[in-house]
């Protein structure tokens, strides 16, 4: 295993321990910032510029910019979603697994 996707482990084991602990904002948190780490990696090997360090503006970005599959845009689009004022997604959908799949494509392609 290598440093970034060590890095990204980090990210899950702190989402899974988050969510253990009642804390889905703090999951979600994780989730996407392990996103984040595989964007990064994944644009600088295809020699792309970074547009910004920030998960979520990599996250607008790879869903406008790149050929991802259909089904991944999807989930970078779900990674973006703003909570309600009540702190919930306005959709039932599992961030941190979403966001596993994702890291999978990206580490692979």
């Amino acid at each position: 295993m290598n440093a970034i996707e060590l890095e990204i482990q980090r990210e899950f084991e702190a989402a899974q321990h988050a969510r253990a602990n009642g804390n889905e904002g703090q999951a979600r948190v994780c989730a996407r910032r392990a996103a984040g780490i595989a964007i990064r990696d994944y644009l600088t090997r295809k020699g792309m510029r970074l547009p910004s360090r920030s998960a979520h503006d990599l996250l607008n970005f790879i869903k406008e910019e790149t050929p991802l599959p259909p089904d991944l845009k999807r989930v970078a689009n779900h990674l973006t979603l703003r909570v309600t004022e009540e702190f919930n997604l306005p959709i039932d959908v599992d961030l941190v697994a979403e966001a596993k799949s994702l890291c999978e494509w990206l580490l692979k392609n």
